[in-house]
């Protein structure tokens, strides 16, 4: 009980950490957005691309998202799940978590100049906001396990790896 307790608290803590969003809203991602994913140990995977920008002196987290069209039965409709626990930084500074206001796009090579869905935060842009890192980070999560008491069954985990959707 004591570490259910202590994993709220610490979740609760994390989130209050980011800035809230102010308003929702689609733009084109730049050339050379940041991108990153992962794999499922069944096979498959996803790739997220993310950029930040200035709206009207406030921040804007955009991005574009894309799943392997070919991947497990256990693994369909997970996307939701996994990119529920994204995260996007902008140097050491967490700008957005929950990555479902990102727009769901075809596996591509390049994901530069995509429509992308935005968020505008509750944080003023600051001078070389521009010049600094975007970082996507998601966390390495059980997405099915069909493992029961007393048989063996599969256990599939997202893994970021880097982009994994084909």
């Amino acid at each position: 009980m004591k570490i259910i307790v202590k994993t709220v608290i610490c979740a609760t803590l994390l989130m209050s950490c980011a800035p809230s969003v102010v308003q929702r809203f689609s733009a084109t991602l730049p050339q050379s957005p940041s991108v990153d994913g992962g794999t499922f140990t069944s096979g498959g995977g996803l790739t997220v691309a993310a950029a930040v920008r200035n709206i009207d002196g406030a921040t804007g987290v955009c991005g574009v998202w894309a799943q392997s069209t070919r991947q497990s039965a256990l693994t369909t409709n997970k996307a939701p799940i996994v990119l529920g626990n994204g995260v996007i930084f902008l140097g050491q500074e967490r700008l957005a978590q929950n990555l479902l206001f990102m727009r769901e796009v075809a596996p591509m090579s390049d994901f530069g100049r995509q429509q992308a869905g935005c968020v505008r935060i509750d944080r003023p842009w600051q001078a070389g906001d521009a010049d600094r890192a975007v970082t996507i980070r998601i966390p390495r999560q059980i997405v099915a396990n069909e493992a029961g008491d007393a048989e063996p069954g599969p256990i599939v985990e997202f893994i970021q790896t880097g982009p994994g959707a084909s």
